[in-house]
C-alpha cells in the first residue's frame, strides 16, 4: 500500500514537472490568462496591457484579461505576480517602475532580477514635458528661467513619488538647477486631471495618456524627453535640443513572468506578440495611443531591463528620490 502511494506521489510529481517540457508548452495555454497591471487604469502601462492581451486572445483562442492591482509605486501588482505559480497564466505589463523600485525602496518584497523573467518589449514613448496654458511660458528656457527667478512657487504632478513621471521631474531639476516642487498623484490620470485644472502647472508625462490634452490645447507641450525627435511630435524639441544638455529619459513598457516560468512559454509568448507588432494596423493602433512598437528577444529584453535599473539607481541616488 504504501508502495503504491509512494509510487502515485512520484508519478504525480513527474507530471507536474512534465508541465513544464516543450511539449506542455505547444498546448499552452488551455486556460484563460491573466495580465496585471499594477497601476490604475487610463495610462500607458494600461493601454499596452489591454492592447497585448486583445492580441494574444486572438493568437491563443482563449481568454486573457487584465487586472489592475495598484498600490505602494506598483509594489503591491508586482508582488502578487512574483509570488504566482509559474505557470505562464499569470503575466505582467509594466513600464520602467520594474526597473525604478529595484533602487527607490530598501525593503522590496521581491526583487526585479532574481524574482522576475524578461518576456517581449512591447513599445516605447516618449515624456513630455507639458504646462498648464496660463504659465507665462513659450518654450522650455522659459519654464527655466521662471522657475530659477521663483524658487518653489511652480508645483509640478507626478503619477507617484518615485514613478516614472517623478524621477523624470528630478532628473530636469537636477539638469537645470531649479526648483519646483512635487505633487505626488495616484495614478496619470488623477495628475493629468489637476494638470488640466491649473491645481499644478508643470509635469512629464508619457506621451501616451497626454496626447489628448495636448491636441484639446488643455495642456502646452513644450519637448519631449527622448534623445531624438518623438514620431508623434516632429515639431517639438528634444529636452537636449532645448538646451537641457545630454537629457534622456524614455518611457517603456513590457511584459514579464515570474521567473521559474518555462523558457518555451517565455519564448511561445515572445513570438506571439513580436508578430502582432509587426502587423502595420497594429504599429498604427499603438501609434494612435501615442506608442511606438518596439520588439526584442527575451534575451536582448533582460539586458535592456538590467541597464535600465543601473540608469535609474543612479538618478534616484543623485536626486535623494524616496517613496512616499
Amino acid at each position: 500500500m504504501k508502495s503504491t502511494v509512494l509510487m502515485n506521489s512520484t508519478l504525480a510529481a513527474f507530471l507536474t514537472a512534465a508541465c513544464f517540457a516543450p511539449a506542455c508548452a505547444q498546448n499552452y495555454p488551455t486556460k484563460s490568462i491573466r495580465i496585471i497591471v499594477p497601476f490604475t487604469p487610463g495610462g500607458g502601462n494600461d493601454i499596452s496591457a489591454r492592447f497585448i492581451a486583445q492580441q494574444l486572445t486572438e493568437a491563443f483562442k482563449q481568454n486573457v484579461i487584465v487586472e489592475n492591482r495598484p498600490g505602494a509605486g506598483s509594489t503591491v501588482g508586482t508582488d502578487l505576480v512574483a509570488k504566482s505559480a509559474p505557470d505562464g497564466y499569470t503575466l505582467m505589463v509594466i513600464h520602467n517602475a520594474i526597473a525604478i523600485n529595484q533602487t527607490l525602496y530598501p525593503k522590496l518584497p521581491y526583487d526585479a532580477v532574481r524574482d522576475f523573467a524578461q518576456v517581449a518589449l512591447v513599445g516605447v514613448t516618449t515624456n513630455t514635458l507639458v504646462v498648464h496654458p496660463a504659465l507665462p511660458v513659450k518654450n522650455t528656457r522659459d519654464l527655466i528661467a521662471l522657475a530659477k527667478s521663483k524658487p518653489d512657487a511652480l508645483n509640478y504632478a507626478s503619477t507617484g513619488a518615485g514613478g516614472t513621471s517623478h524621477l523624470a521631474m528630478e532628473y530636469f531639476r537636477l539638469a537645470t538647477g531649479t526648483k519646483i516642487v512635487h505633487i505626488p498623484y495616484k495614478g496619470t490620470a488623477p495628475a493629468l486631471t489637476d494638470m488640466v485644472a491649473g491645481q499644478t502647472q508643470v509635469m512629464i508625462s508619457a506621451l501616451p495618456g497626454t496626447v489628448p490634452f495636448i491636441n484639446a490645447k488643455r495642456l502646452t507641450a513644450l519637448a519631449t524627453s527622448g534623445a531624438k525627435r518623438s514620431v508623434f511630435l516632429p515639431n517639438l524639441p528634444t529636452l537636449a535640443e532645448a538646451g537641457v544638455k545630454d537629457y534622456e529619459f524614455d518611457t517603456w513598457y513590457g511584459m514579464h513572468a515570474p521567473i521559474k516560468v518555462s523558457r518555451d512559454i517565455i519564448v511561445k509568448l515572445n513570438g506571439a506578440i513580436v508578430k502582432a507588432l509587426g502587423m502595420p494596423e497594429v504599429k498604427q493602433q499603438l501609434a494612435n495611443q501615442g506608442i511606438e512598437s518596439s520588439s526584442a528577444t527575451p534575451e536582448e529584453f533582460t539586458r535592456y531591463v538590467r541597464s535600465e535599473i543601473e540608469k535609474m539607481g543612479r538618478i534616484i541616488k543623485a536626486s535623494g528620490a524616496r517613496p512616499e
